[in-house]
């Protein structure tokens, strides 16, 4: 113990403070991965709308998709999955682990699914798969740092 009463280490800290924290260098993949989900879950939601309104947009019509489904229904499983999207997107940011595994999951059902609606909307569904891999690869690999942060 020192004059000031509490106890110090031999380089002047006190051993009440809290430790350095871990490295953060992929933090930055932490956050793009939280973004991301909160634009996909956008981007379903717009994607599901305009099955909803618009069936007739798509360059593939009910009969040529992989699975056979009307957009009617198309467009609300996508306004639903964004919804859970966005939400899991928002509790990444926040460093929570529940989040890192509900956006793993819907990372991964979106990468299917798109893969079904690729017959429809070529182009967008790869872009679309392929955030899913970067998402996935960064809460598996890295989100916990959200959480060290935090703390």
């Amino acid at each position: 113990m020192n004059a000031m009463g509490d106890a110090s280490t031999a380089h002047g800290r006190t051993t009440h403070e809290r430790p350095e924290p871990q490295s953060f260098g992929w933090l930055g993949w932490v956050v793009f991965a939280g973004v991301i989900m909160i634009l996909m879950g956008a981007f379903h939601a717009i994607t599901g709308i305009v099955a909803i309104l618009d069936p007739g947009f798509y360059v593939v019509g009910q009969d040529g998709l992989v699975v056979s489904v009307n957009y009617n229904a198309w467009g609300w499983v996508h306004v639903g999955v964004a919804a859970l999207v966005i939400l899991a997107g928002f509790g990444v940011l926040a460093g929570q682990l529940w989040a890192r595994i509900v956006g793993i999951v819907l990372a991964v059902l979106s990468a299917i699914v798109n893969l079904a609606f690729l017959p429809a909307y070529p182009v967008w569904a790869t872009i679309i798969i392929a955030l899913d891999v970067v998402v996935v690869y960064a809460l598996a690999v890295h989100g916990g740092e959200a959480k060290q942060l935090q703390e």
